[in-house]
């Protein structure tokens, strides 16, 4: 049995970066952009009004004075004339700057009669002129490697950059075992449960930027098991959930040991997950989780999680721990490392009271995976505890 620190290092070394593609950029939110992209142009690429209002010489902005309207600026419609002394332009914002004008006076500051205007007596400061290039400037990078937000989405588009190199999306065979198992929707023996981490393990897998393909349940015999495995070819990742453990209908390790799995490990020195499994067959990592829907799903944030970020380019830093005050007494850990479900507000945490691996309704409830160590000693309230975030 292994630490958690030696199950990631095993596991990073199973994945590495995957091959890059380039992609529109309206297909780029959520994608991991892996090169750095530089923008084509200056944003403002002219000096633009901030307001409506109207563009005229420093030396004319005084209150009192009166002034000639000798034409009109709007956005995408330029004034092509020049601003002498004397003289406005009437300007919209995003209009570029008439030559000659050095700032704006603001329609709320200007009585407007015919083609003259007057200026008030109580004139802003503020010239309301974007400088040229004021957001960014040509050659300026987005720096990579990132997730794409919607704000980074925009930004590049201002940049006038259509495509944008990415990973591909790391893909993910998810096999469900046993005889106890249905899906969602269908209706359960007597004996029966449905299968639920699959699911939470695929919306987990998609919001990290992977694809994961639900396979059929893969039943309590070898010949079912090999087949969802036939089913799981071209992945970059398999993952088993359940039957990794060492009961006599356990059959994950063997199976896959028959079709020529190199088993790297097995079984951890944590809790939730004791019964985790990885190897490679063939072009793919594989790892094998427990079935416990708890320990699946923790399994899930500690150990898939790093591997699908490696597989992004995003590499292999483990993200920081956080951490925050405890917020009543604890008894000693046991020896495992111990990723207990709690509850992070206002800078305390709380773990939940009950921590058995097949209640899922304490890990819908949680937003924290606190982590104790083995053998860690009796706390304190107050004491800082380190923890993931879900």
């Amino acid at each position: 049995m292994i630490t958690v620190a030696e199950a990631l290092d095993h596991l990073l070394s199973l994945v590495s970066p995957l091959p890059t593609e380039q992609v529109g950029l309206a297909e780029a939110a959520g994608r991991c952009m892996v090169a750095p992209a530089k923008a084509l142009r200056d944003q403002s690429p002219f000096a633009a009004s901030a307001m409506d209002g109207y563009a005229v010489r420093d030396e004319d902005a005084r209150a009192g004075a009166t002034l000639t309207v000798i034409g009109e600026a709007a956005a995408g419609h330029a004034f092509d004339g020049t601003v002498s002394t004397g003289q406005a332009a009437r300007i919209f914002t995003g209009a570029p700057l008439p030559q000659g004008a050095e700032r704006v006076v603001i329609q709320e500051d200007v009585t407007r009669k015919g083609d003259r205007i007057t200026i008030g007596d109580k004139l802003e400061g503020n010239p309301f002129v974007r400088p040229m290039g004021a957001d960014f400037k040509s050659g300026q990078e987005v720096s990579a490697p990132r997730v794409l937000r919607a704000t980074d989405i925009a930004l590049l588009a201002a940049m006038n950059i259509p495509e944008v190199t990415v990973s591909p999306k790391p893909q993910v065979a998810l096999i469900s075992t046993g005889d106890e198992l249905v899906m969602p929707g269908d209706t359960p023996g007597p004996d029966q449960i449905i299968v639920s981490n699959t699911y939470g393990l695929k919306a987990m897998l998609d919001g990290m930027g992977a694809h994961a393909r639900i396979l059929p349940i893969a039943r309590d015999n070898r010949a079912s098991l090999a087949a969802c495995f036939d089913l799981a070819e071209g992945a970059d990742l398999m993952v088993t959930i359940g039957g990794a453990s060492v009961g006599d209908h356990d059959l994950v390790g063997d199976v896959a040991a028959s079709l020529g799995m190199e088993r790297s490990f097995y079984k951890v020195a944590m809790r939730p997950g004791k019964p985790l499994m990885a190897g490679r067959m063939g072009d793919a990592a594989m790892v094998g989780l427990p079935g416990n829907p708890v320990s699946a799903m923790v399994c899930g944030h500690v150990f898939l999680a790093p591997m699908i970020r490696c597989m992004l380019g995003l590499g292999t830093t483990l993200p920081a721990r956080q951490e925050a005050r405890l917020a009543h007494d604890l008894d000693p850990n046991g020896p495992r490392e111990h990723y207990m479900r709690a509850e992070v507000k206002d800078g305390q945490i709380t773990p939940e009271p009950r921590q058995d691996s097949a209640l899922l309704s304490v890990l819908a409830n949680a937003n924290a995976l606190m982590i104790r160590p083995a053998g860690d000693p009796p706390r304190k309230a107050g004491e800082a505890m380190q923890y993931l975030s879900l």
